[in-house]
This record gives C-alpha cells, sequence and structure tokens, in this order.
C-alpha cells in the first residue's frame, strides 16, 4: 500500500532577514547541520536548491532580475560536489538537486559526463543504496546560461525566444539522457526539432516569426520552422561507460507536455511540481504520465512528482493551540513579507496574503489536518522548513516536531 512520503528542501539562501545577512561559511554549517539531522529523523531524500552566477554581480548590469534582493538566492552550484560530502556524513537520506541547470557550465555534454562520474566513486562505497535525485532543468534566470552563449543568434530567434530556449532545453535534455544511458551519438542523432503554431501562445506572434522565417531556406519547411541545434558535434561517448544508473532517479522542471514525453522515451524521468502549480495541472500531469512514463522506471506513481510544501509549525511549551497557531501564522506572514520586500522592495498586501493561505501554518494539529486536506494520501512532499529564516535551531526543532509529531498523525488520519 503506497503512503505519502516526506523529503526536505534546503535552499542555501544567502539573504538578508531582519537586518541579518549570514556569512557563506554559516551558511554552510546550518546546512550540513539540518541535512544531518534530516537523516537522523528519517526524511527520504535532501533536495538541495542549486543556482549558477552571483544575482548582486547580475545587478550591476542592465536589465537586473532581481534587483532589489540582498543577497543569494542560493550558495550550491553543483550538486555533484555536495552530495559527495552529504553521503559521507549521512547514512540512510538521499540527495537531490532542485533544479540543476544543464544549459550552462558546459551543456548537455558536460553534465552528462559530471553525472556518470559521480554515480561511478559513488558506487564505491560498499553496499551503497542512496539515489542521486537529478532534478534538471533550464534555469530561473537567463543570464545564468546567456553567458555560455544560449542567446538569440539571428533575428528569427530574437522574435521567438520564448519559443526557441524551450527548443533548446529540449535538445539538452535528449542529448544528456541519451549519454547518461551510454549511447555513442552525434548532434545529428537526435533528430530534428521543429517550431509550430501551436508552441506559440499569440497567433500574431507565430505569424511574424512565420513570414521572417521564410526567407531563412535553412529552417523553412512549410507549416514548421526548423530549430537549428546550439549543441553541433561528431560522435562521442561519455565515460566512464560502466557508471551504475541504478543509483540516479531522474525528474524534469518542465511542465511542457511534449519535454516530459521526449524524455521518457529515453530514460524514466519524473515531474517537478512547483509550489504555484494549479492542482488541475498537477492532476492532469499524472493521468497523461501513467502512460507516457518510460517502461524501465515501471508504473508511474504519485511520488514521481515531488511536491512542494512550505511548512510554519510552533508548539511552544505553555502556549495553547490557539495561540500556537497564531504564533506559526505570524511567521509564515512576516517570512512571506521579508521575500517580496527584497524580490521586489514594495508589499502587496493581496500577494502576501495569497502566499500565506498557499503556505501551512500552524500547531502541530493544524498542521497534520492541512496536509491531509490538501494532499493525496499517496503524494511525496518536499518540506520547506528554512524559507526566509536563518533561526538554525527553529528549523532543527520544526523539523523534530515534523517527523516526530506530525507525521504519526497524518498516519492516524489517513488510517
Amino acid at each position: 500500500m503506497l503512503v505519502m512520503k516526506y523529503d526536505i528542501f534546503l535552499s542555501i539562501c544567502q539573504t538578508e532577514v531582519d537586518g541579518y545577512l549570514p556569512s557563506e561559511k554559516i551558511m554552510w554549517n546550518n546546512f550540513f547541520d539540518q541535512v544531518r539531522l534530516a537523516d537522523t529523523l528519517g526524511f527520504e531524500t535532501a533536495w538541495v536548491a542549486e543556482t549558477h552566477l552571483s544575482c548582486q554581480v547580475q545587478k550591476e548590469n542592465p536589465g537586473a532580475v532581481i534587483p532589489h534582493f540582498k543577497g543569494e538566492i542560493g550558495l550550491n552550484t553543483d550538486i555533484l560536489q555536495l552530495a559527495h560530502l552529504v553521503f559521507g556524513q549521512t547514512k540512510n537520506i538521499n540527495v537531490g538537486s532542485a533544479i540543476r541547470n544543464i544549459l550552462c557550465n558546459g551543456g548537455p555534454l558536460a553534465h552528462a559526463e559530471a553525472i556518470k562520474t559521480f554515480l561511478s566513486l559513488h558506487a564505491l562505497r560498499t553496499n551503497e543504496k542512496r539515489i542521486l535525485e537529478l532534478g534538471f532543468a533550464a534555469g530561473r534566470f537567463p543570464f545564468s546560461y546567456h553567458a555560455y552563449g544560449i542567446r538569440p543568434r539571428d533575428p528569427v530567434e530574437e522574435l521567438a525566444w520564448e519559443v526557441i530556449k524551450n527548443k533548446v532545453f529540449q535538445e539538452a535534455t535528449l542529448l544528456m539522457l541519451r549519454l547518461l544511458r551510454g549511447d555513442k551519438i552525434a548532434s545529428k542523432d537526435i533528430g530534428p526539432l521543429y517550431l509550430r503554431k501551436e508552441d506559440f501562445r499569440d497567433p500574431s506572434q507565430w505569424e511574424k516569426v512565420h513570414n521572417l522565417a521564410k526567407e531563412d531556406r535553412k529552417r523553412w519547411d512549410g507549416d514548421k520552422i526548423l530549430h537549428l541545434p546550439f549543441f553541433v558535434f561528431d560522435k562521442v561517448g561519455v565515460v566512464p561507460f560502466e557508471a551504475p544508473l541504478e543509483l540516479l532517479r531522474l525528474t524534469i522542471g518542465s511542465h511542457d507536455p511534449e519535454t516530459q514525453r521526449l524524455a521518457n522515451q529515453i530514460l524514466p524521468t519524473g515531474v517537478f511540481n512547483l509550489s504555484i502549480t494549479p492542482p488541475e495541472v498537477i492532476e492532469e500531469t499524472h493521468r497523461r504520465m501513467s502512460t507516457e512514463f518510460h517502461p524501465a522506471g515501471g508504473a508511474w506513481t504519485r511520488s514521481n512528482m515531488p511536491r512542494t510544501a512550505l511548512i510554519f509549525i510552533d508548539a511552544t511549551e505553555g502556549l495553547s493551540a490557539e495561540q500556537q497557531s497564531q504564533k506559526a501564522r505570524e511567521q509564515s506572514k512576516k517570512a512571506w513579507q521579508n521575500y517580496w520586500l527584497a524580490m521586489e522592495k514594495t508589499l502587496d498586501p493581496k500577494k502576501v496574503e495569497g502566499a500565506v493561505e498557499n503556505s501551512i501554518a500552524g500547531n502541530p494539529e493544524e498542521v497534520a489536518q492541512a496536509i491531509v486536506k490538501k494532499y493525496h494520501r499517496d503524494d511525496r512532499l518536499m518540506l520547506w522548513f528554512d524559507f526566509n529564516n536563518h533561526d538554525n535551531e527553529q528549523i532543527k526543532e520544526n523539523m523534530k516536531v515534523f517527523m516526530e509529531i506530525i507525521k504519526p498523525r497524518i498516519q492516524e488520519l489517513l488510517a
């Protein structure tokens, strides 16, 4: 019988909270302290945010993506290096990337090679069974892949970039997964990708791109437009060839059905849920993936789509349940106010209220009840305790309360 699964999400987000900006060393020490505890408490996977290139330095350029944010969105730039350290300090917990950008740092070939090297070294530990959960995507901020040449190359791509960048990600996904599988391929072996009318949300935009592409014989193909590859190379193979793929689990950070389908034609690939994803999209994805999930992964289960859950708990002794609830809700509201101030330098009460409502906050009983109401009994939750919070002891206490009090209560409610 399937049951709800509990992972933890760790952001390592070095931002100012209440005037306090921890040093990088403090951030790292807190992370390892929390991940060791997560292992002891029985969390299944520690998902770690991954980001690339400094947001602070990028603010010095025109078009700053987060001009008011003070600090760095995340300090982890390489889950493979970090995972070796985590596995060395823990006994049972898996490690996951949330989410690795496969367009930067050399692109899909470099990532395939690094992942296979990691798996080969990881497997040298006697009786190693712990999994590398590789979440991968195209990255949140364009500047992180612009620096590696992933940017419009001509007027057609400039006009159609919102669609083109998804085709680049599809291209990178196909290349990386085939090389992980052990294929020996040239770039031409993944087959052509096309821009079609249905790729464009705005029909008038498609017409503009379509008309411009007619002038380019390399890409004009009547009712569709050929995507010109960004990664061009003769036949290669990625070593080590004997890397144990059984210690790797893949999850794609895209809600584009075509991209999910393409990935699952090669290797079993789960799907990331965003905390803001509408419930109907989540359920539609589950229905579709029940037939499109790669057969080697077995039957599709809801645990193949990890779901982010922001958790704010108060279990302070001596306080009534109502007082605990009020305190947790205040923590949630304050965290979201700090976040929106950092991101936009202004506060929109409706945004704050909406974010608070999308979080789970309260005393232990309320949190248990809310999770049972909001999520399916077979869902897999990525519990986020460190959102806009640098209080290491409070974060660890909330982790303990969840696993020692709330988890058993959820099991009772689901029985």
